[in-house]
């Protein structure tokens, strides 16, 4: 898979939208955007990024949806996309008000699709709002250093992953390994999960993912950690955000951003695809400066259409 295909998927995601901004006006159930267009947000509708089946997603996210309609006063909606780029474009054609992005999925939201990060979660474990993308490769694959991977069998996620390809990417740069050049054979298996399960199954030899995913599924019993063994980390990566489109009234917005603020550790743990979240906090869009530097480093600056095709 070449680093061509790569930047022309990115260029079809950068299609500049423009949106203005007032005030906004709540009436009952109903709040009234400050948008130019008077947009009227009778439901909030939420997307979630594919990790695990899209059933049991939607069953475990149940708690937050009936938090976040008490909390609010309107309904809210949750459903899970096809894929990252999926995500993106509903968000971009107002389908969706809400996400759950990856750090590298929200700066290509961010230019395309009016989104704007509100909170990050803070890990339970060390109370850090970080992660790391991780390589994991299967037991008995004769892969024990990043060099061995040349001539093996390689999973990414998704092509606007964070931990699953632009990390993982810059990690095997740096470490004299040219992802497009070094395999012999790689491929993008769409969600964390999958990942997982090809390196389990033997498909390929070796894979990216976050630690966060590694460490559910390895908790949930799903994959065997003498069998998917991780090989290296990366450095702390800021934490994935939830994003709102900037175009939904401010005052609804920052009630969003409040009402996650302020959930109950008890309805976050009821919530596997969030992973060992104890508690969210205020973020900004410049956060994840140090995710546009990285994909400018590789060569998929998204900033503008133009630039991305470079």
């Amino acid at each position: 898979m070449k680093k061509e295909a790569i930047v022309l998927l990115v260029c079809m995601l950068v299609l500049v939208t423009g949106c203005n901004s007032g005030q906004s006006k709540a009436t009952g159930n109903m709040i009234k955007s400050d948008e130019t267009s008077s947009e009227e947000i009778k439901v909030l509708k939420m997307g979630l990024i594919p990790a695990d089946d899209a059933e049991e997603m939607l069953r475990s996210y149940e708690p937050v949806k009936e938090y976040l309609s008490k909390k609010l006063g309107i309904p809210v909606e949750i459903q899970v996309t096809s894929d990252y780029t999926a995500a993106i474009e509903a968000m971009r054609a107002k389908h969706i008000d809400m996400a759950w992005f990856g750090p590298f999925s929200y700066i290509i939201a961010a230019n395309v699709a009016d989104a704007q990060a509100i909170v990050n979660g803070i890990r339970r474990s060390d109370g850090k709002a970080e992660y790391q993308s991780i390589i994991v490769v299967r037991a008995g694959s004769g892969v024990e250093t990043l060099a061995d991977l040349k001539g093996k069998k390689f999973a990414f996620v998704d092509p606007a992953s964070t931990s699953g390809n632009l990390i993982p990417r810059k990690m095997l740069i740096d470490n004299g390994i040219d992802p497009e050049e070094d395999f012999s054979m790689s491929y993008y298996a769409g969600t964390h999960n999958a990942v997982e399960y090809a390196i389990a199954n033997g498909n390929v030899d070796a894979g990216a993912d976050s630690d966060n995913s590694y460490e559910r599924m390895v908790n949930a019993g799903e994959i065997d950690p003498k069998v998917n063994k991780i090989l290296f980390k990366s450095p702390p990566i800021p934490g994935s955000p939830i994003v709102v489109r900037k175009s939904l009234p401010a005052e609804l917005r920052q009630k969003i951003q409040q009402a996650l603020v302020e959930m109950d550790e008890q309805t976050i743990n009821e919530v596997d695809g969030w992973g060992d979240i104890a508690r969210y906090q205020k973020v900004a869009d410049s956060d994840y400066d140090i995710i546009r530097e990285t994909a400018k480093t590789l060569g998929m600056d998204v900033t503008n259409a133009e630039s991305a095709t470079k």
